[in-house]
């Protein structure tokens, strides 16, 4: 029986801090590894911290061999879609998400994180980001309405018993930037045909327009995923981090191809408001697998 990281599910929390790092050589793959697999005991809450590892899938493979579903692969080339539209691949060697209730904390043990791994890996990467609303993202509209249940996460969030990898996590990490004056812009009937959704109470529009987010990314479609999103930024320059969460690949890929028009010629109508700046997969392995590494 394998153990998921427990911060894939720890929901609530206030202050995020997402670090990506890339080797400084090859050579330090096993040490950067071991390192990041032991920098707190337990995994999960420590300090009011919860972390989540991951791992570039091509870097996984080479740590442990056959403990990864043998699909998976790092977010390696752009996603280019119709009109133009394109979603960058920005895929870095490893992931250390770190959440809690206050930013003081989540500060200092990002801090921690990237002393420990100097000289081993560079910081690529760094977003914070917090909630706005209860459970809003800065569109104004409720972020995953459509999450399961918390008892059913791990049946959609982890590659199950028996398989490569079992009890780890496929995790898609994008940074959206907010287009705000266009979206603002719009009335909310609009706003909510572009969405699918309803502003208010987050109903589902009976006659949704075939480009509405909701369309394009439909889970009835595209398979289950888990997602975690929560804004970024400042007053001026803000958006969205997606976290989504599968124990498939192939449903992100879907949808993100979805978006883009590659699946029915039809792009994302919320693509026309949001600009894709980042996107890398990971790995998520057991908390035994982490422990080997160690």
């Amino acid at each position: 029986m394998y153990t998921p990281q427990a911060g894939i599910f720890a929901l609530g929390t206030s202050s995020h801090a997402y670090l990506e790092f890339d080797l400084v050589e090859a050579g330090k793959r096993d040490e950067f590894a071991a390192t990041i697999s032991s920098i707190r005991e337990p995994r999960t809450t420590t300090g009011g911290v919860n972390f989540v590892i991951g791992f570039r899938p091509e870097l996984w493979r080479e740590l442990a061999p056959g403990d990864i579903p043998a699909d998976v692969e790092g977010f390696n080339k752009a996603v280019v879609g119709k009109e133009g539209f394109a979603m960058p691949a920005t895929q870095h060697d490893g992931l250390v998400w770190l959440s809690g209730s206050a930013y003081d904390v989540v500060f200092d043990m990002a801090r921690s994180v990237i002393r420990d791994v100097r000289g081993l890996a560079s910081l690529a990467s760094e977003m914070s980001s917090w909630p706005y609303r209860h459970d809003r993202d800065l569109t104004g509209f409720v972020d995953g309405s459509e999450n399961p249940e918390l008892l059913e996460a791990p049946s959609v969030a982890l590659a199950p018993e028996g398989v490569a990898g079992a009890a780890g996590s496929v995790l898609l990490l994008q940074k959206w930037k907010h287009k705000t004056a266009e979206w603002e812009a719009l009335s909310v009937t609009e706003q909510e045909r572009a969405m699918g959704r309803t502003k208010a109470d987050s109903i589902e529009l009976e006659n949704k327009p075939a480009d509405s987010h909701v369309a394009r990314t439909d889970q009835d479609e595209f398979g289950d995923i888990f997602r975690r999103n929560m804004p970024y930024g400042t007053v001026e320059d803000h958006g969205t981090v997606f976290v989504g969460f599968s124990a498939e690949q192939k449903r992100l890929a879907r949808m993100l191809d979805s978006m883009a028009g590659l699946v029915t010629g039809t792009r994302d109508a919320l693509t026309r408001y949001t600009e894709p700046l980042t996107g890398a997969y990971y790995f998520v392995p057991s908390v035994e697998s982490l422990r080997r590494l160690r």
